[in-house]
């Protein structure tokens, strides 16, 4: 377990890079929240957020979709694997949901 661990951290520092300094379309500020591989390295889930509208969000959605390819690429050269997990990206709405936890909290006080 602790390997994979290590993986995810390795994935996620390399994946943040790689989305800030190559990947030509304008993501705005997408913020990399997390990386999670599963046990037999099958998929690789990358967890994002992003600030801005549903519309931006949106873009920053179908943007990574288009460069995932470049991506997983990129990360399989500059991580040691034997097998690249299938990249998958999903947004992270922990942050807009704990703010609705915290606005409701706030009324009852």
């Amino acid at each position: 377990m602790a390997k994979v661990d290590r993986l995810e951290t390795l994935v996620m520092r390399e994946l943040s890079e790689i989305i800030r300094t190559e990947v030509k379309d304008d993501l705005g500020f997408i913020t990399i929240t997390g990386v999670r591989v599963t046990n037999e390295l099958s998929y690789m889930y990358a967890y994002y957020t992003v600030y801005g509208k549903p519309e931006e969000k949106k873009r920053v959605a179908d943007a990574l979709e288009r460069a995932n390819g470049y991506i997983k690429n990129q990360i399989a050269l500059r991580v040691q694997m034997r097998k690249v997990p299938e990249l998958i990206f999903k947004y992270d709405d922990t942050y807009e949901k704990g703010m609705k936890i915290d606005s409701i909290i706030r009324t009852i006080k």
